[in-house]
């Protein structure tokens, strides 16, 4: 299974920071055992919606050349659950830059102007090649953008 978990990109700046969108629909197949007759989206992945905005980041900052992957998360918060029909907006900035061997970001996730997570963590880039075609990317890309 595959989890795409944003759903639109709606704006960005290379090598700085980037805005997205999760809708939380009913029928998401992780909102059937979690839980039983009280479906909220698991907190993990709000988590991981927030590193894939990130890989979206450093893909589009590196003309699809690289992709980013968590490799340690210093701090992460939740605040409240995201349930079927929220839209969580999330935002991620990059505060520690190139000088040092992993880039630091710092990602939020709010729901209706309430924040349900904030995590500052690390990675690495990967060679994009390595695990997607880059040209079909760019236009899953320019999809996700309006672009």
């Amino acid at each position: 299974m595959r989890y795409l978990l944003i759903d639109r990109i709606t704006e960005w700046k290379s090598n700085e920071g980037i805005r997205g969108i999760k809708n939380v629909a009913m029928s998401e197949d992780f909102l059937e055992f979690h839980f039983p007759k009280n479906p909220i989206m698991p907190g993990v992945l709000l988590l991981e919606a927030i590193a894939q905005l990130t890989g979206w980041l450093v893909a589009a900052s590196s003309d699809f050349k690289d992709w980013f992957l968590i490799t340690k998360v210093h701090k992460c918060k939740f605040y409240g659950f995201a349930f079927p029909g929220d839209r969580v907006e999330f935002e991620v900035k990059l505060i520690q830059g190139p000088e040092k061997d992993n880039k630091i970001y710092l990602g939020v996730g709010m729901v209706d102007g309430k924040k349900k997570i904030t995590a500052e963590f690390e990675g690495e880039t990967i060679a994009f090649e390595e695990i997607e075609d880059a040209n079909e990317q760019k236009r899953f890309f320019k999809l996700l953008t309006r672009g």
